[in-house]
């Protein structure tokens, strides 16, 4: 495979990765609605390239804990500093908003929230109690590593969403340039504890931060080995000229071979391409008759 030397930005962005977004994204339904219950989307926050593709489709990720990280990763465009405390009526809320939406299969991401005690765990559990509740839709969290509290991480697995995600984001070498306050054995435990209390874990990295190939395939074979059942791979799009610079471009044809590879090592569903982003098309990886019948079991 070729590589974009690693010692200096990439350059322009290459066409497969350019998006052109029809005007009017506010005027959207999605958009209404999260505007009306006065919700967070990582879609937003994180600025995703495919958010008038999902908001199109009547689908969305929410952000729940506030839209203030604890944390200062520099890949990331959400804000950071001290948060407001935790909205006792937000799972309400997010529960009224996937009703309405008709989803089938909602994504509800988290900010850090080092702040407290549980690392917010408990509103993430009342959160998916109140999906539950309010609707039939499958539940996928994408949680903090919740500073490696396991009796914290338990809160959520006893709630029994659907999916249990938590991304590793990037190689172990470059954490302390990109993800400075996490650990990667750590991520590594949160998934591995996941798994052996029986969810379908999934996790995900970004390229182009300065990794290597042969790098990128270890951080798969981890992931595998600690139980993980699903594996996305996406292009790193620095949000701003602030953040960790895009040190290299991967090709499509490369994202494809990089997933075979990844797949080739057991896990039962992987994405991987240029604009795949974690809770992209989420439902995907959860179709299959045998998933089903494990997710039942689980509830």
């Amino acid at each position: 495979m070729s590589a974009n030397p690693i010692n200096k930005r990439a350059g322009h962005r290459p066409e497969w990765l350019k998006i052109r977004v029809p005007g009017g994204l506010d005027q959207l339904p999605v958009a209404r609605l999260m505007n009306d219950l006065a919700l967070n989307t990582v879609c937003q926050e994180a600025r995703c390239p495919n958010i008038f593709e999902c908001w199109s489709a009547g689908t969305a990720t929410f952000m729940i804990l506030g839209e203030i990280c604890t944390r200062r990763c520099t890949f990331c465009a959400v804000g950071r500093g001290k948060p407001l405390v935790a909205d006792r009526d937000e799972p309400r809320r997010v529960a009224e908003a996937v009703e309405k939406m008709g989803v089938k299969h909602c994504v509800i991401t988290m900010v850090n929230r080092d702040d407290m005690a549980d690392g917010g765990a408990e509103h993430v559990a009342l959160t998916i109690a109140a999906v539950r509740e309010r609707t039939g839709a499958a539940v996928e969290v994408l949680i903090s590593d919740l500073e490696g509290n396991r009796d914290a991480l338990q809160v959520i697995v006893d709630a029994k969403p659907d999916v249990l995600a938590h991304n590793v984001e990037t190689i172990p070498r470059l954490y302390p340039q990109v993800r400075p306050v996490a650990k990667y054995q750590q991520s590594l435990d949160v998934l591995r504890w996941s798994h052996e209390a029986g969810m379908l874990t999934k996790s995900s990295l970004m390229l182009g931060l300065g990794e290597e190939e042969h790098e990128v395939l270890a951080v798969a074979r981890d992931l595998r080995d600690a139980g993980v059942d699903i594996f996305t791979m996406g292009q790193y799009l620095a949000p701003t000229e602030h953040n960790h610079p895009v040190r290299r471009y991967y090709t499509p044809e490369e994202f494809a071979e990089l997933g075979k590879q990844a797949m080739a090592m057991g896990f039962r569903h992987v994405e991987s391409a240029p604009l795949v982003r974690s809770s992209y098309m989420a439902h995907r990886a959860v179709q299959s008759p045998a998933q089903d019948a494990a997710r039942d079991l689980r509830r």
